[in-house]
């Protein structure tokens, strides 16, 4: 009896992930439509002021600022991570 109720839990589980699976399809499917849907727009667009910061030489400011956020960001969720991970495992 008792495995029966560990087998109802476990099947409960499975579909509670099968669930949320699904939804992360859509969610990553709505994401990647926007995205593409972006980048096709953005050709008709004037680069005129992306010419002019790269013959002056800016355009790799702009870059290397932007490189440095995203480094940034990507260390600040890693070590949030490893953080949380280390709290759900003392907690346990």
């Amino acid at each position: 009896m008792d495995h029966h109720t560990q087998d109802q839990a476990d099947f409960v589980k499975r579909k509670k992930d099968d669930a949320m699976m699904k939804y992360c399809k859509k969610i990553t499917a709505l994401f990647t439509m926007i995205l593409l849907s972006t980048a096709l727009f953005a050709q008709d667009k004037d680069v005129s002021v992306a010419d002019t910061m790269r013959s002056n030489g800016r355009i790799y400011v702009v870059v290397a600022v932007v490189l440095t956020i995203l480094i940034g960001l990507i260390l600040y969720v890693i070590r949030l991570d490893r953080k949380i991970t280390k709290l759900e495992r003392e907690s346990n």
